[in-house]
């Protein structure tokens, strides 16, 4: 039995959430945002609320109730307030600017970085080291903050690199005499 499924997800003021067959669309001030709901699990809108109810008993039924569920409450939320990733840069000499829609990267490479920023993702730089990735798809920001912090992930020696702002880096003594 799911403990997310059973939870109603509400719906927050200025945001409108529609069901159309098995596609739920929800619209903000962020933008819209759509999900086809799996064919195992009912979904249905009252009370300013959308509920979620498994269609048959099956293990794969009720695992798809909570992950919709967990997919519906995102979008609700990302619409009506967005999603944030911080990303820090550690390194002398590393650092970040945007440029019109690119993000430019010094990560200590014999050449600049050039990332195209998508359209459905914004992307600030309030620091030289700093790296702010915003939008309102959950999936869509921490994917191209990963993207990012591939080109020069933290290393574990002197924590050089692009991290998130969240994360700690396990450090290793170095060599010895």
């Amino acid at each position: 039995m799911s403990r997310v499924g059973k939870h109603p997800v509400r719906i927050p003021e200025g945001v409108t959430v529609e069901l159309a067959g098995q596609t739920l669309t929800a619209k903000g001030r962020l933008g819209a945002l759509s999900l086809a709901v799996s064919g195992e699990v009912s979904a249905t809108i009252t009370d300013g609320a959308v509920r979620l109810a498994p269609k048959d008993d099956t293990k794969q039924a009720r695992a798809m109730w909570g992950t919709t569920r967990a997919l519906i409450n995102n979008m609700v939320t990302g619409v009506a307030q967005g999603f944030t990733r911080n990303l820090e840069i550690n390194g002398v000499g590393y650092r970040a600017a945007v440029q019109g829609r690119n993000l430019n990267l010094q990560l200590g490479y014999s050449h600049d970085i050039n990332y195209p920023i998508p359209a459905d993702v914004t992307i600030a730089c309030e620091r030289p080291t700093a790296i702010a990735v915003t939008g309102a798809d959950r999936q869509r920001v921490g994917q191209i903050a990963a993207e990012i912090r591939a080109f020069r992930p933290p290393e574990p020696y002197k924590g050089k690199g692009i991290k998130y702002a969240e994360e700690t880096v396990r450090r290793k003594e170095g060599k010895k005499k």
